[in-house]
């Protein structure tokens, strides 16, 4: 296959025109003192809009991004957008590196020298890694698919076909949210290809598939736990999987519309108990994460994953993986964190399981250095299991 450097490269006239709808913004009321009760407040959109118009620097994202290898291939009709960094160890292992939503390949950059470069931070060379992050179809750089039927299993497809293409025959992953829900139907359909898997998302693809199964068995509170802990993920399911069209010509037309949608849920998945998302994370990493949405006009098709999600065909009730699992749960109380036997039920294999007892949904880019550690250890646990 025909794979092509890329570069990311946003015209001046991009700019200048989110510069002037930023500038155009009508603002809506507010309820005094609702705080996040009816949603993002107005006075940290406001703040967020002021500094987004006026001093937050594209250019500067552009030169992050274009730091680091990035290429383009035509896999299955997808004009696929992915980095791909080499390790600097004698035998780095090839390591697949997907993002979540609504999130994109941004978010997934500190992480980068922690891996392929570990001897920088004290770490040994021999556990470096040959990383590979994809823009997910539909998200960011990655071409959408415009036909109906386009979800996880399609996107777990056409990353397989990457790696081969890249030269890897077997490769580890580390994912979350999409990305776990891709790369744990990778691990059912393409165990062969996988040397381990780790994850701060184990629910996923569980979530889906083996919630019931689970918990109808369990004790009523155990149940009440588990239905509170997912209830915010399970309304945004709902909310999505109808009508993501309906929604989407706001959320393409608005700069400040589209900010609100995502970095509502970069607060309500992080969980912050001071109630500051900034304490979590830059206005440049969450401004570049929503800009990379807007300039490729890419939120639409990542929002139909929600609603192809429905007509996911998940495996039977006998299929299980043997990939290796290596679980990694942050501190939110969102739905990252079922019972270790929840998880077994789909992937009996589960050599490391911790609690981290920090960070949030949004952990990598939360605590690089900490999920870094976590990947490079379960790998060598990996490579313990295999003698």
């Amino acid at each position: 296959m025909n794979i092509r450097p890329f570069s990311v490269a946003i015209s001046d006239d991009q700019l200048l025109d989110l510069n002037r709808r930023l500038a155009l913004t009508r603002w809506p009321d507010e309820i005094p003192d609702s705080h996040w009760s009816y949603g993002i407040p107005l006075d940290i959109m406001r703040k967020l809009a002021s500094y987004w118009q006026n001093h937050f620097d594209w250019r500067v994202v552009e030169e992050y991004i274009n730091m680091y290898p990035n290429y383009k291939v035509e896999i299955d009709g997808i004009d696929l957008h992915f980095l791909h960094i080499r390790g600097s160890g004698p035998k780095p292992m090839p390591l697949l590196l997907p993002h979540g939503w609504p999130g994109s390949v941004y978010e997934m950059l500190d992480i980068i020298p922690y891996l392929t470069t570990p001897e920088k931070f004290g770490g040994d060379p021999q556990d470096s890694f040959d990383i590979v992050i994809p823009s997910i179809p539909g998200h960011g750089f990655s071409s959408a698919p415009l036909k109906p039927g386009f979800e996880d299993r399609q996107a777990a497809d056409i990353f397989v076909k990457l790696m081969d293409v890249l030269g890897y025959e077997k490769f580890g992953a580390h994912g979350y949210d999409l990305g776990a829900s891709i790369i744990g139907l990778m691990c059912l359909d393409y165990p062969e290809k996988l040397i381990g898997y780790h994850t701060t998302s184990p629910v996923i693809p569980v979530l889906t598939y083996q919630r019931r199964l689970y918990y109808q068995k369990q004790k009523k509170n155990t149940l009440l736990i588990a239905n509170n802990g997912i209830k915010k993920k399970l309304d945004m399911l709902t909310f999505l999987g109808r009508k993501p069209q309906t929604i989407a010509y706001s959320l393409n037309d608005s700069p400040i519309g589209l900010a609100a949608f995502i970095l509502e849920k970069w607060y309500l998945w992080t969980d912050p108990p001071s109630g500051d998302l900034l304490k979590h994370f830059d206005k440049e990493t969450l401004l570049a994460n929503v800009s990379i949405y807007w300039f490729t006009q890419t939120i639409n098709a990542s929002n139909r994953y929600y609603y192809e999600g429905q007509y996911t065909k998940w495996p039977g009730r006998n299929d299980v993986s043997k990939v290796p699992i290596g679980v990694s749960l942050n501190a939110t109380q969102f739905h990252e964190r079922p019972p270790k036997e929840y998880v077994e039920r789909l992937f009996p294999n589960v050599i490391c399981w911790e609690d981290l007892k920090t960070g949030g949904h949004f952990v990598a880019t939360e605590q690089p250095e900490l999920i870094a550690k976590k990947i490079r250890s379960f790998f060598n646990n990996v490579n313990q299991y295999h003698g």
